[in-house]
């Protein structure tokens, strides 16, 4: 009996054995952001453990802890009035060792249309709360891919968290093609559409249903889950250390409800 191939992304090579860290540029230091740091760093431990070289991360944000963020975000009342960014980097670093950057500025073009510096990784993570930005990142990526023969640090994948009160997804993107093997058992295919092409529609939506920034803790718990950032985290993370671990996937991304404790992956097609 003839069964169908399963379709499936081969990681591209530079990932599986790098020469330097795999740099990754983390756009968004709040609720999903900071708990993606921490998987992250356990990514990067294991990762080391194993004989590969590592991840080095930048983490953009340019907004301050406020009161309204303890609990839900990763931070501590001796972190109020610090800038987000700055505060989980240094926590990162001297608990670990490591040498990650902090930037307090927002992951976009300045208003004469100008990169923002250190904007080339090879892995772009972004846990923005707003379509604007999304769109803003991919105009980045594509820019720098139209120049991956000029640079170190040619962009290759992005991968979006996005969320309201008790659902989110997790969506994985290549940028470009991805060179992919000869299979007789896969199809390997080699491009994964950016989100912003696939799921437009679907950002506006979450993005039409979230309310204004937070004043107390009591109102952001009314706004989104305890623990939806945290789950969808720990999911994209787990999709990252596939490419890494396994060298494939067949799997692009999730959607997720915290509330009635639903996931649905999304297979490549």
């Amino acid at each position: 009996m003839n069964q169908e191939k399963t379709k499936m992304h081969f990681t591209d090579n530079y990932l599986l054995a790098p020469t330097n860290p795999i740099t990754v540029n983390l756009v968004g230091a709040g609720g999903t952001g900071s708990k993606v740091l921490t998987g992250l760093m356990e990514i990067n431990e294991s990762l080391l453990a194993l004989g590969h070289t590592g991840l080095q991360v930048r983490l953009w944000d340019d907004d301050i802890v406020t009161s309204a963020n303890l609990g839900r975000q990763r931070f501590f009342d001796c972190e109020v009035g610090l800038p987000k960014s700055v505060a989980l980097i240094n926590r990162i670093n001297r608990c670990t060792g490591a040498n990650w950057k902090a930037e307090t500025v927002k992951f976009e073009k300045d208003k004469f249309g100008k990169m923002p510096k250190q904007s080339n990784a090879t892995i772009t993570i972004t846990c923005v709360d707003t379509v604007q930005a999304r769109f803003g990142v991919a105009e980045i990526l594509t820019s720098v891919n139209g120049q991956r023969n000029h640079v170190r640090d040619s962009p290759k994948y992005w991968l979006d968290y996005g969320n309201s009160k008790h659902t989110g997804q997790v969506i994985l993107s290549t940028v470009g093609n991805i060179v992919q093997p000869e299979s007789e058992k896969y199809i390997p295919v080699n491009n994964l559409p950016f989100v912003t092409q696939e799921y437009g529609e679907l950002l506006m939506q979450s993005e039409r249903d979230d309310n204004t920034p937070s004043c107390s803790l009591a109102e952001a718990l009314e706004q989104q889950d305890l623990f939806i950032n945290a789950s969808l985290a720990q999911m994209g993370c787990k999709l990252l250390w596939s490419l890494f671990r396994f060298g494939m996937t067949k799997y692009r991304g999730l959607f997720h409800n915290l509330e009635d404790f639903r996931t649905s992956p999304i297979l490549i097609d």
